[in-house]
């Protein structure tokens, strides 16, 4: 009788249910590794957003930006576009997060005195799960599930 070589099929069939049972525990950790990624990409860029602001109003005496378009990047730069941030997070989208920054409404002599900036997930808790606030305190702060506002929880406490 001739010696086979190769595989039975019971034995293929075990090593295919093996590796589904390994992808179905490493999937999820995958999957929040991810989110833990943006959301610290996410922390990032709202420190440069707010480091881009103060810059923005001691360089040009107005106050601070009106929106993201006014940090973007330019040719040269002026007050409408002061060229402190890059083009990925001049377009308000960046590592899943939405960024939008909004200026406050100038005072009597036209000056811009506060600004918020919101970083919310693109999908909530698929790219992320929390969603990020600050304003011109530059204090970054945190809220799962809703928008964060002033009334959150800073980040680290």
């Amino acid at each position: 009788m001739k010696k086979q070589k190769g595989f039975s099929l019971i034995e293929l069939l075990i090593v295919v249910a093996i590796i589904l049972i390994i992808a179905a525990i490493a999937i999820p950790n995958l999957m929040r590794s991810k989110m833990a990624a943006n959301e610290a990409s996410a922390v990032a860029s709202v420190r440069t957003l707010n480091t881009a602001s103060a810059t923005y109003s001691s360089t040009y005496g107005i106050g601070f930006p009106a929106g993201l378009a006014n940090l973007g990047p330019a040719a040269a730069a002026t007050a409408a576009a002061a060229d402190l941030i890059d083009n990925v997070l001049s377009t308000g989208a960046k590592s899943g997060y939405t960024f939008v920054l909004a200026g406050g409404a100038p005072d009597a002599s036209g000056v811009v005195q506060s600004y918020v900036i919101n970083a919310d997930p693109t999908k909530q808790d698929t790219t992320g799960i929390r969603h990020f606030f600050s304003n011109q305190s530059a204090v970054i702060r945190q809220a799962v599930g809703a928008a964060a506002t002033a009334a959150s929880t800073p980040i680290g406490n």
